[in-house]
């Protein structure tokens, strides 16, 4: 069993940058393929941003693409995701997942564990 933990959300004005991180337990993520999704109110979760287990492959949703980063370190067993440039668009409850598999995949359904998710809130 993983367990994750995300903090660093927040309260932050349109333009400005936030850095969320993931604290993984229970077992090493090492070999996991790690991600970043989103939910806004009444929206479906979508995918924002991934990474494969050694950091050398990456992917990102188009809306976040050149403004967010994703990033881990293993040896720390920690998830992080650069967000700049923040958008009204961009608010919603993000969640950090992982996945027993070497392949970066968006969607939810294809991740086997789960964090309780860190608000971000972005005003105009």
């Amino acid at each position: 069993q993983v367990q994750l933990v995300e903090s660093g959300g927040g309260l932050v004005q349109a333009g400005d940058s936030l850095s969320l991180s993931c604290v993984a337990s229970g077992r090493t993520i090492r070999t996991y393929v790690m991600a970043w999704f989103r939910q806004a109110p009444g929206e479906e979760r979508e995918f924002v941003a991934g990474i494969s287990w050694s950091g050398q492959s990456t992917r990102y949703a188009d809306s976040v693409e050149g403004r967010f980063t994703v990033s881990r370190d293993n040896y720390k067993n920690t998830l992080y995701l650069q967000m700049n440039s923040l958008k009204p668009e961009d608010t919603a409850v993000y969640y950090c997942s992982a996945r027993e598999n070497i392949v970066i995949r968006t969607t939810d359904s294809e991740y086997d564990y789960w964090g309780q998710g860190t608000q971000v809130t972005v005003s105009s």
